[in-house]
């Protein structure tokens, strides 16, 4: 079975300062997403679409995607605003992407293959892509409905610099998903990590608790469940500037509803990523180490 990333690149950056997507970490110039796919082709992935904003595309086009080799298959899809379910118009106050799960259904029309989907700025190791393909190859789009995701440890996910988001996993004793709860402000305080509610009040979390970090396994029928899940966000959210829809979401629904069911499959990478101009040090210090071991070349496309 062929096998396809979708790569999470439209995001602004605004935490960050710039567009981290683009961003040099590797001796060479590469960026976090290179060794992605560096990782994944390895792996057995065979093909690569991007999910870019607008204003990506000039450069994406005429800069970051002729560095790599012309055997190599890359893709791209528009994350646009304004690309909405028919019957809806976007909202004048609207000025930010709507949310992980509408960046994937940009792809619905260029994906036909068992895919998995990853953020741009977000190292996950090649075990993990490993394990992914593995699952993906052996899936089929005549018997849709079991998904997969990478779980990573909560503690090795954190950043020192900020709060991040995480989506808090709940596994049943056969290995599949039950539920999973996205929670947008976990910091460290005083060597605990912690959550913030919306109404202000914090709680501890367990620094073994499984996370996704939005690597995800899917059958190309997941992009009707996003599309229908996205109409009824937009019936009772298009007039909330901030409003997102997460993956983490529609996948939620289609479990409680029985409609799918989502292996968890544990990787022992440890995952590394940039949400701050701060943690860019950490991350340059991990890839270098990573050269010097001889798991990467200097130049990964040279």
């Amino acid at each position: 079975m062929h096998t396809t990333l979708l790569i999470l690149a439209a995001g602004m950056g605004s935490r960050y300062g710039g567009m981290k997507q683009v961003d040099a970490f590797g001796p060479s110039g590469e960026t976090i997403t290179d060794y992605s796919i560096f990782d994944a082709l390895h792996a057995g992935f065979e093909r690569f679409v991007f999910v870019i904003s607008p204003k990506m595309e000039e450069d994406f086009k005429t800069n970051y995607i002729k560095k790599f080799p012309s055997h190599l298959k890359v893709d791209y899809v528009i994350q646009s605003l304004d690309n909405l379910p028919q019957g809806f118009t976007l909202p004048e106050d609207r000025l930010k992407p709507w949310g992980t799960a509408h960046a994937v259904l940009m792809a619905k029309d260029a994906i036909n293959e068992p895919f998995a989907v990853i953020n741009a700025d977000d190292y996950y190791g090649r075990k993990s892509y490993k394990i992914m393909n593995h699952f993906l190859a052996q899936t089929s789009v005549e018997a849709p409905g079991h998904y997969c995701m990478v779980g990573f440890e909560l503690q090795k996910t954190v950043s020192e610099h900020g709060s991040v988001a995480r989506g808090i996993c709940q596994v049943n004793d056969k290995g599949y998903l039950s539920g999973m709860v996205e929670r947008t402000k976990i910091f460290l305080k005083d060597g605990e990590i912690l959550f913030k509610e919306e109404d202000g009040s914090v709680h501890p979390l367990d620094p073994m608790d499984t996370v996704s970090m939005n690597l995800f396994g899917f059958t190309p029928d997941f992009f009707a469940h996003i599309e229908e899940n996205f109409k009824g966000f937009l019936e009772n959210n298009a007039d909330n500037p901030k409003a997102e829809l997460y993956i983490p979401y529609v996948v939620n629904n289609l479990i409680a509803a029985g409609k799918s069911k989502m292996s968890v499959l544990q990787t022992p990478e440890s995952w590394f990523g940039v949400t701050y101009q701060e943690d860019k040090p950490k991350v340059l210090k991990a890839i270098r180490e990573l050269v010097d071991a001889g798991i990467y070349p200097e130049s990964l496309w040279g």
